[in-house]
């Protein structure tokens, strides 16, 4: 019986053991776990704080690069090319950035792993400290179990209860040992990870310093940009000069002056800078002088024929296109040019030169001439009275002049405008522009001076047809009068009453002079007056001869757009002391 008690005994004791076994393969399986956690729970690229601070810092001086260079390289200005030398700076201070953050992401992953070693060491010294004691408490019971069987099976339990305790011990000493082996590890990897913290922090000031030097290279890329904006909008400044003063008030002004700068900059380097080509910017020209230089040459070329070709009779039809239909369609051109694109807020030589192209491309001028013979009766009444009828031939030369145009629909077709570009196009030509096309054109704004913005839009209209067959003739008659009063009636003033609807000169004088509304010769007329004529080649007389629209007055100069002059709508000028000019209607607007 006592020796299967102590065969139980052994029994218990191998029980035992094999229950610190499995607690210490669960010791070192979560402590797999945790490692393999500690691992999977940071990213590769941020496993520091400098590193994530690195990697943005990188991301957005790259996200700055590449923009920086998208936008500025598409202009190939000498400002532009300066700004794309600073971004390749930037760009080498990325890349120096980029192997900064590789050495600091080595050093990271070494403290980790002396970390992971660390904590090893520390569950094995626990572990072995804990099978020491289960062990020794093992033994013991043991040694009392073989106590109470028999003397012989005491003395075979003391020996068996001696070798276990041994071996506990002797396993307790090698815990020890490993456990001081750990701890030296654990202490060489805390010496590597403090060294490698050092590392992390001289990386992030030299990411700073690179950010540093990123952001000047920014700031002169900015002012670099800013100068060639404000060489662009020149003139648009000039609207927001008032803003300036306010700049003392608060920070928050200037940047949003900035913001309307850069916005007007967007929209001056795009076609609809067309709008703010009113200004001189330094070449001497502008859109106005450019379109009153390109009248002036059609002026001449409809004279020459005039000139050129003999006739008794001269019939003239037809009209040009309208100014904003040629210079929507140059502006669409020029600034979407997949060659040359060019802003249209300045003129100079070169751009005169496509405008006129453009205008040649879109009117047209052609003429013929044809002789009739005619039989002509004539009565004939001799000295006794009698009348006699008599027949005669008569060859009449008639030169006839047409002026045809294309509309902008054509002009896109003819140049083979793209979707983007037909858009454009039908944008720039909306009616809510139509008062920025007159600015342009011909620097007339909205307000009184409405009637002006019509008429020059007629200018190069020939013939007069449109206008004498609105008032009502079937044919042809001197119709002066009459296109000013179809512009008067296309800015209602006709239903208004401030311009009466005449077709004779005599008419509208006295309908001015009896309402006291009319200066004689020699006042200084302004914009949207009505200008009458006595002419002296028909012998001055003190009657009106011919009318006109006084368009703007500058030195002493009047300059008017006048219908039938020369069967032609056409802008003149004469000094404000001409003796032709018999006085000035003036309408209240």
């Amino acid at each position: 019986m006592g020796v299967i008690k102590t065969r139980e005994v052994v029994k218990g004791t191998v029980k035992t053991l094999d229950r610190a076994a499995i607690a210490t393969d669960r010791v070192r399986s979560a402590t797999i776990r945790t490692k393999e956690s500690a691992e999977n729970s940071t990213s590769a690229n941020e496993a520091s704080p400098e590193e994530y601070g690195a990697n943005r810092v990188e991301n957005t001086i790259r996200c700055v690069v590449h923009e920086g260079v998208h936008q500025l390289k598409k202009r190939g200005s000498r400002g532009g090319r300066d700004v794309c030398k600073s971004v390749d700076k930037m760009k080498e201070g990325v890349d120096d950035l980029k192997e900064v953050k590789d050495t600091v992401s080595k050093k990271w992953k070494s403290r980790k792993a002396a970390k992971s070693a660390k904590q090893t060491a520390k569950g094995t010294k626990s572990t072995a400290k804990g099978t020491a004691k289960t062990t020794q408490a093992t033994g013991k019971g043991t040694i009392k179990t073989a106590q109470a069987t028999g003397k012989g099976t005491v003395k075979t339990a003391q020996a068996t209860g001696k070798g276990t305790v041994k071996a506990a011990q002797k396993g307790v000493k090698t815990a020890q040992q490993t456990g001081k082996a750990a701890v030296k590890t654990a202490k060489a990897s805390a010496k590597a990870a403090k060294a490698a913290a050092k590392a992390a922090a001289k990386a992030a000031q030299a990411a700073a310093r690179a950010a540093k030097v990123a952001a000047k290279a920014t700031i002169a890329a900015i002012k670099i940009a800013v100068k060639v904006v404000i060489a662009l909008v020149k003139m648009a400044i000039a609207a927001v000069k008032g803003l300036v003063a306010l700049i003392a008030a608060g920070g928050w002004v200037a940047v949003v002056i900035i913001i309307v700068i850069c916005l007007i900059a967007l929209i001056v380097g795009g076609c609809f800078g067309i709008f703010f080509s009113g200004e001189d910017s330094g070449t001497g020209q502008t859109m106005q002088t450019a379109v009153q230089d390109i009248n002036g040459e059609y002026q001449a070329r409809i004279d020459e024929i005039i000139s050129g070709n003999s006739h008794d009779e001269l019939e003239m039809s037809g009209a040009t296109a309208a100014w904003k239909n040629v210079l929507a369609v140059y502006a669409v051109k020029v600034t979407t040019d997949e060659t040359n694109a060019q802003e249209v807020a300045t003129m100079d030589d070169a751009k005169k030169d496509i405008l006129m192209d453009i205008f040649w491309d879109m009117n047209t001028i052609s003429h013929r001439k044809e002789t009739v013979v005619e039989t002509v009766v004539e009565y004939v009444v001799d000295d006794y009275g009698n009348v006699t009828e008599v027949e005669s031939e008569v060859e009449t030369k008639y030169l006839y002049i047409t002026v045809s145009h294309k509309t902008p629909e054509e002009m896109a077709e003819m140049y083979g405008f793209n979707e983007d570009q037909t858009k454009q196009l039908r944008e720039l030509l909306d009616v809510q522009n139509d008062g920025l096309w007159s600015a342009a054109a011909y620097g007339i704004h909205a307000g009184d001076e409405q009637i002006v913005s019509v008429a020059l839009s007629q200018v190069g209209n020939v013939g007069g047809q449109p206008y004498w067959s609105w008032y009502g003739f079937t044919s042809r008659v001197e119709w002066c009068a009459c296109f000013v009063s179809w512009c008067a009636n296309e800015c209602g003033y006709l239903d208004s009453n401030v311009i009466p609807k005449f077709a004779g000169c005599d008419y509208g004088v006295s309908w001015f002079k009896d309402r006291g509304h009319w200066a004689d010769r020699g006042a200084e007329p302004t914009a949207g007056m009505i200008i009458f004529f006595d002419w002296m080649k028909d012998g001055q007389d003190g009657s009106p001869d011919h009318v006109g629209i006084v368009q703007k007055v500058e030195n002493g100069i009047v300059y008017t757009i006048e219908g039938n002059s020369g069967d032609s709508c056409r802008i003149n000028q004469y000094s404000i002391s001409n003796g032709e000019i018999l006085g000035y209607g003036i309408p209240q607007y």
